[in-house]
């Protein structure tokens, strides 16, 4: 059975409680913003963060949860994009190897090196052509940490025992993992720390221009309560709502449009015991990835299909199953059917419409447009890589300086994220640091928290010192201070929140273990209530 991953928008909590929460204004906030960001995900977060570490006054407003759109639905890959020299996005693919190490050293915990396995597949690419690419793709980002591309003899090497015979020769090469929504809290979280004000649950319904501000209105997606803010600089980063948030924003200049393109993964069990992961050639000239996922998984994609509708009713399609499921089954010895699969979802790529017949070969850079013909000025967002995030918010920012002098520099290349002030190359010390600590914590517990939390682990476990201690368990190894950090710290407010995107504990926790958490969050969200009153 495939268990769709919902967005769920409502959830445990009492309206009053919420309402209090957030307290929401029925006036005009009477602070005025430096910048105004629509979208809690990766671009959203990452330039609310920069923007804030840079001095300006930050406001970010989110319709869902962080991360609850495009930015939780990725391959969960750091990536140069190895396809991408086919199209000679040369520009894209270097800044995105670049990126890679930098985000390494910037959040080790939760962004780790992964080497992939490319099967020579005879019928396809030819051999030159492979080495070429990877020869261009080791040299052309300035690695430094991941080690290079090399060959591999399938019939003799571990990776290849699970693989059908015909595959005896290979290739070998670096990228990172990244568990992607926790990149966009991370994000989020910095730049609250430098002052920036982030808003959950909290739509955008308008925006309009007086004389040199923006008037942005705003509606609790929970409790329906209206008010307003003001800004000097919008930015448009709602990804797939880009064209309809438009509709509601003042505008002059003729606009672009964002191409939908809807990317699907599947997750089914383990299919091999070894830590690497598979690229694999398809016919059709795509590739997928079968990728180690949550210790006991594989997860494989993408698909690149065009999408017309909203955002929000995204899910895979049982094609979209079936052409996953073959174009592994054409590798693994194995075959993998739709009935293995135990989990499935899917993301919007809201891509830059460059006229491209073909989906998969539309451009993945991103585009920003501007448009401050009529005063205050707004810049909205089409395309972009999760890898590119943070060169992003660069440009982004650049391309408003001249409307904010006060802005300082940049910064955030050599900066770590919350969590991440530790070697890239140090996790398993971290983690032994954790478990030595506190001995009653599990090794794969202990692996777990440092992977979600880094040091901020340790600083979580503070003061509680024994199992009992660390309050009611929800199944597996999710216990009730964890979940107190979750609401307290990141936002989290709902069971998907906490189970899908602060972490993947959703495939491992049954429904029990759910409806546990649900009521536990219910009653704590009217205790904080009752404490605020």
């Amino acid at each position: 059975m495939v268990l769709h991953h919902l967005q769920v928008i409502d959830g445990p909590g009492s309206t009053e409680a919420l309402h209090i929460q957030w307290g929401v204004r029925e006036t005009m906030d009477s602070k005025i913003y430096d910048l105004a960001i629509i979208g809690g995900g990766i671009n959203g977060c990452g330039i609310a963060r920069d923007a804030a570490g840079r001095g300006l006054s930050v406001f970010l407003c989110e319709q869902n949860d962080l991360a609850s759109g495009t930015s939780s639905a990725s391959t969960k890959l750091i990536h140069g994009g190895l396809r991408y020299l086919e199209y000679y996005e040369f520009r894209l693919v270097r800044e995105a190897l670049t990126e890679r190490e930098v985000l390494l050293r910037a959040a080790p915990h939760i962004i780790w090196p992964l080497r992939f396995i490319l099967p020579h597949h005879r019928g396809l690419r030819p051999a030159w052509m492979i080495r070429l690419g990877l020869f261009l793709y080791d040299h052309l980002g300035g690695r430094k940490l991941l080690p290079g591309t090399s060959v591999v003899n399938l019939a003799t090497d571990v990776t290849g025992a699970c693989l059908k015979g015909d595959y005896t020769r290979g290739f070998e090469y670096s990228d990172c993992w990244v568990i992607d929504s926790r990149l966009v809290v991370l994000n989020a979280i910095d730049a609250r720390n430098y002052g920036a004000d982030i808003r959950t649950r909290c739509k955008c319904i308008s925006a309009h221009r007086t004389e040199d501000l923006w008037k942005v209105n705003l509606r609790d997606s929970i409790t329906g309560g209206e008010s307003a803010i003001q800004a000097r600089v919008l930015i448009n980063a709602s990804g797939p709502w880009l064209d309809e948030n438009l509709n509601h924003i003042d505008h002059q200049t003729t606009r672009e449009h964002i191409r939908m393109v809807k990317g699907s993964h599947i997750v089914v069990t383990s299919l091999f015991a070894h830590p690497k992961s598979y690229i694999f050639q398809n016919d059709d000239g795509r590739i997928i990835f079968a990728i180690p996922y949550a210790h006991d998984f594989t997860l494989i994609g993408t698909t690149d299909v065009d999408y017309h509708g909203d955002p929000s009713d995204v899910e895979i399609s049982e094609a979209e199953i079936h052409y996953l499921c073959d174009a592994a089954s054409e590798y693994f010895s194995s075959p993998i059917t739709p009935d293995d699969v135990a989990y499935s979802f899917s993301g919007i790529r809201p891509l830059f419409d460059d006229g491209k017949s073909e989906a998969k070969a539309a451009t993945r850079d991103y585009v920003l447009k501007v448009d401050d013909t009529a005063g205050a000025p707004l810049l909205s967002i089409y395309g972009g890589k999760i890898t590119t995030y943070r060169k992003l918010a660069e440009s982004v920012l650049e391309k408003v300086s001249v409307h904010l002098p006060q802005m300082k520099g940049e910064w955030t290349q050599s900066a770590h994220l919350p969590g991440g002030d530790f070697p890239h190359d140090a996790k398993q010390a971290e983690i032994a640091k954790l478990i030595s600590s506190h001995p009653f914590i599990r090794p794969q517990h202990g692996e777990r928290l440092i992977m979600l939390y880094g040091t901020e682990a340790h600083r979580m476990l503070d003061g509680i010192d024994s199992e009992a201690a660390m309050g009611v368990c929800f199944g597996h190894d999710f216990h009730e201070f964890e979940a107190r950090h979750l609401v307290d710290n990141e936002w989290a407010r709902t069971a998907d929140d906490i189970l899908w995107r602060r972490s993947s504990l959703g495939l491992v926790i049954g429904e029990d273990g759910r409806k546990a958490l649900e009521d536990w969050l219910d009653d704590y969200l009217k205790n904080q209530t009752r404490d605020q009153a």
